[in-house]
């Protein structure tokens, strides 16, 4: 079921970080998403979450990013980076960015 797994990151000005489980569990509860396709997402580490592979990475770093702005984790200037570990073509290059204008 959560054979996906995906390297969550933010970045503020410039330095990239692993966003905290605290972020990831709390976004993960279906009381606050709403939405049943993140039902199949399990927060396992800061900066690691396991999903399903019915689980849109593009729709899941909106979603998240809007969740952690609407609870003040993210600065008005930083984003997140999601990228999916073990993908064909996967080196550590970003994955789905919620800023395509911020880079690091």
């Amino acid at each position: 079921m959560f054979a996906r797994k995906i390297c969550v990151e933010y970045f503020d000005e410039g330095v990239a970080t692993p966003a905290p489980i605290h972020w990831l569990d709390n976004f993960a509860m279906r009381s606050f998403t709403n939405d049943s396709v993140f039902d199949d997402t399990l927060p396992v580490a800061d900066g690691l979450i396991e999903i399903g592979a019915r689980v849109p990475l593009e729709r899941l770093a909106e979603r998240l990013t809007d969740w952690c702005r609407r609870k003040g984790y993210l600065t008005a200037t930083g984003c997140l980076r999601l990228t999916e570990l073990g993908a064909p073509g996967a080196t550590g290059t970003p994955g789905a960015m919620t800023d395509p204008t911020a880079r690091p």
